[in-house]
């Protein structure tokens, strides 16, 4: 703005309006107090602006001469510094002429940004914690332990808000005048409009503030519109004492209310009430509030607006009792008066449950009265009568949960379709629980019946697969034995009353037709959850290979591997009986843990033997030699670690008759006859391992001869694996863990599909000899294991 602006606001609007203008082309700031630390916000003031104005009638009403348009100097909102403020900052109106430090609305005495201080724990808490073994919390309190409560800032006015010193009117005029002004009402009650004079607004209403000001300004301008808000408001300061969790002066909102300046202090302490908190203004009490009425039902009818030097005083609690057991909201309650009906106080908490028991309730009393045992027990019901007797200071009030017992229950379990209980009805039997086979098919049977044929494509349906479906589909029932649970009361004690479940749901047998009582537990079990006796299971083998028929198989109690390839139709012409490969799971299970057991003993040895070499160390080429020894050792064992028991049994048979053995067969067994073989494997410690045609004049020496031993051949330990299973060694041992067959295997003959294995020597210096020497033959190992001529195979490589 120049200068000669400013001698023109001069001539027009008289010497206030030159001042401001001045100010305004020099840079002059106004400062004002941001916040209890006293940072400060720097508020510059805009140039003037040229606002038109209707001729300003003179006492007589005649216009000014000429009619022309004034310029008025007007505040824009002011900018606010880049510095943190700790509250917000008020603009003054240019017409403050007193001033006036807007009022501090940053918190003042103590800040608004609430630490939640813990509540203490009461010497009744401890009371009760002693007697109940539970720490119950003072109800009510966590009400003020949630986020940081935020003051009243940028809400509407209400239309009976009084306005005071501090607050800030945003006044807008258009018309034959323009302007838009913040005044701020100084301590005298007072805003002061340019060429309009002050206005007196403390007191006043704020829906009268429009009609007020439009009042005033009239009496100047006409013809012009005006809107009047109320901007900042002005800060106010009251007291929270007694016992509170944070007692001390605040500085709130002049829109504040007794309850929001009770969570700005943090609300009562532990001692401190929630029923009887007391504003008071210049020394009598304005309101009383009961925040238990406010929790529970939102009554706001006692919350009263703040003024200035305003106290509340927060007394200590009144009487309180502990609510504990079969309740949603277990704590200890403060009564409004020295006795209330236990009804009333059970509905604080929300009332009872319907799992609590409205025959017993017991109330622990002090009777300080009684100089020796002055604590008392009593019973009541929670009927009318019991809600309306009183409880009082110190009270222990314990809820009981109803009975779990069903009055007319009976419960079906186990291997059931539906697992549930069922209504009792006089004369009700086994049968009436169980009525028809159906009942006893479990609900997954059908699903995974269903799923057989989900997502079948590209997938194979091999037997094994068919065998293990049907034996995994159906948990088959145990027909011979079901039980009843029932409680004897007399006895107090649970009786196991057994009966046939086969006779009293199918043949309905009155004595297996047992007579049901409110409160049984009926069991039905399946097959595997007890071991029934072989005849009574339903067993599958699976029979595949050079048989007429195969396929899977039920078994009939006690039937033999004969029998059964009888039943599927003998062997065809292409069969080789002797070389037939017969499995059995429980076989393998028990050869697995034999083979990890001698495998466990054998690595023990070896860490024996390691230490005692290193203890026995000598010269260097015998320490390097000692480590590789231990190394090829430990390189056995892990080989012998890889392998896996294939549960077969050397049916032994003797290659010119094949007549089978009398074997029962058990559920899972496996039995695969193959096709004639023509070859005789030779492999091992040999210069060519492979497959030679089958001659029957052949030894074992005719075959080795063709394959050609090496120079590491250990010929003494020659081993000949038969195709039925069995395994023959080269030489008699009667020490160690395992025995073998004595005889010379290079003179035995070979049978179609048998097959040669040719060890490696052993070093004969090194002290894992004796361990050799002990369960090196390992023909034995792999005879009674099942784990033929592949094992050995694991163990050349």
């Amino acid at each position: 703005m120049n200068s000669s602006m400013s001698v023109c606001g001069l001539r027009r609007g008289g010497r206030l309006i030159f001042l401001l203008a001045l100010s305004a082309s020099l840079g002059l700031h106004a400062q004002t107090l941001g916040g209890a630390a006293g940072t400060s916000a720097t508020t510059a003031l805009s140039p003037p602006v040229a606002v038109p104005l209707a001729p300003s009638p003179g006492p007589t009403g005649a216009t000014s001469p000429g009619g022309s348009a004034t310029t008025i100097p007007l505040l824009s909102p002011a900018p606010l510094s880049s510095a943190k403020l700790n509250g917000p900052v008020v603009a003054r109106s240019a017409g403050d002429a007193s001033g006036e430090v807007p009022a501090d609305t940053s918190g003042g005495a103590r800040s608004t940004a609430r630490d939640v201080t813990p509540l203490a724990v009461t010497e009744f808490q401890r009371f009760v914690a002693e007697t109940t073994g539970r720490t119950l919390p003072l109800y009510g309190y966590d009400l003020f332990s949630g986020p940081d409560f935020q003051s009243l800032k940028n809400v509407p006015v209400s239309a009976d808000y009084v306005l005071g010193p501090g607050d800030e009117v945003q006044l807008k005029l258009w018309g034959s005048i323009d302007g838009d002004m913040r005044l701020m009402v100084d301590r005298n009650g007072q805003i002061s409009i340019p060429r309009v004079g002050t206005v007196n607004v403390a007191g006043v209403r704020a829906s009268q503030l429009e009609s007020v000001l439009k009042g005033q300004i009239s009496r100047v301008y006409n013809s012009f519109q005006l809107s009047a808000t109320l901007g900042q408001l002005r800060s106010i300061q009251v007291f929270v004492v007694g016992q509170a969790r944070r007692p001390g002066a605040y500085t709130v909102s002049s829109l504040s209310t007794l309850i929001g300046a009770l969570f700005e202090s943090g609300g009562p302490a532990a001692n401190g009430s929630m029923r009887s908190i007391q504003l008071k203004r210049d020394g009598r009490t304005v309101s009383t509030i009961d925040l238990y009425k406010f929790i529970n039902e939102g009554d706001k009818s006692a919350d009263a607006r703040l003024l200035p030097g305003d106290v509340i005083v927060i007394p200590p609690a009144g009487p309180r009792v502990a609510l504990t057991g079969a309740l949603d909201t277990p704590a200890i309650y403060e009564l409004a008066s020295p006795e209330e009906p236990l009804g009333k106080v059970l509905s604080y908490g929300g009332g009872t449950l319907s799992l609590t028991t409205p025959h017993k309730v017991l109330v622990e009393r002090i009777d300080p009265t009684r100089s020796r045992a002055p604590r008392q027990v009593e019973e009541r019901a929670l009927d009318a009568k019991g809600l309306q007797s009183a409880v009082r200071d110190g009270d222990v009030v314990t809820l009981f949960k109803i009975s779990p017992e069903f009055a007319n229950a009976v419960t079906l379990r186990g291997n059931v379709a539906a697992p549930l209980r069922y209504p009792y009805k006089p004369g009700m039997r086994v049968s009436d629980l169980i009525p028809e086979r159906e009942a006893l098919i479990a609900p997954d049977y059908y699903v995974r019946r269903n799923m057989l044929v989900q997502f079948e494509s590209g997938r194979r349906v091999s037997d094994s697969r068919v065998q293990n479906e049907v034996k995994n589909l159906l948990e088959e029932i145990n027909w011979d034995y079901a039980v009843v649970e029932r409680l004897d009361r007399g006895q107090v004690r649970s009786q196991l009353i057994p009966f046939n479940l086969g006779r009293a749901v199918i043949e309905k047998d009155p004595a297996s037709n047992i007579e049901l009582l409110p409160g049984d537990v009926v069991t039905v079990f399946g097959v595997s959850d007890l071991p029934v006796p072989v005849e009574k299971r339903t067993q599958y083998v699976r029979l595949g290979g050079e048989v007429q028929t195969p396929g899977v198989y039920q078994l009939t109690a006690g039937e033999t591997l004969e029998q059964v390839i009888h039943r599927a139709g003998g062997f065809t012409h292409n069969a080789f009986p002797y070389g037939t490969v017969f499995t059995r799971e429980s076989t393998r299970l028990q050869q697995q843990k034999n083979l990890d057991l001698a495998v466990r003993r054998m690595e023990a040895d070896v860490n024996s033997q390691a230490i005692e070499a290193v203890q026995s160390a000598g010269t260097r080429e015998k320490t390097d030699f000692l480590q590789a020894n231990l190394a090829t050792q430990r390189t056995i064992i892990t080989k012998l670690q890889s392998l896996r028991a294939s549960g077969r049994i050397a049916l032994e048979l003797d290659p010119k008759t094949n007549i089978l053995p009398p074997v029962v067969l058990e559920d899972g067994d496996q039995i695969t006859v193959p096709n004639i073989p023509s070859f005789i494997g030779v492999f091992g410690a040999v210069q060519a391992e492979t497959s030679f045609l089958h001659r029957f004049n052949f030894s074992v020496r005719d075959y080795l001869e063709r394959a050609g031993p090496t120079r590491d051949a250990d010929l003494d330990n020659v081993a000949l694996i038969r195709a039925d299973g069995s395994v023959e060694s080269g030489q008699s041992i009667s020490r160690g863990w395992f025995a073998s067959w004595s005889g010379d295997v290079l003179d035995k003959r070979l049978n179609p599909g048998d097959s040669i294995f040719v060890p490696e020597k052993f070093d004969k210096r090194s002290a894992y000899a004796r361990f050799i020497e002990g369960a090196k033959d390992w023909t034995s190992i792999f005879y009674q294991f099942g784990l033929g001529a592949a094992g050995l195979k694991v163990l050349r490589n």
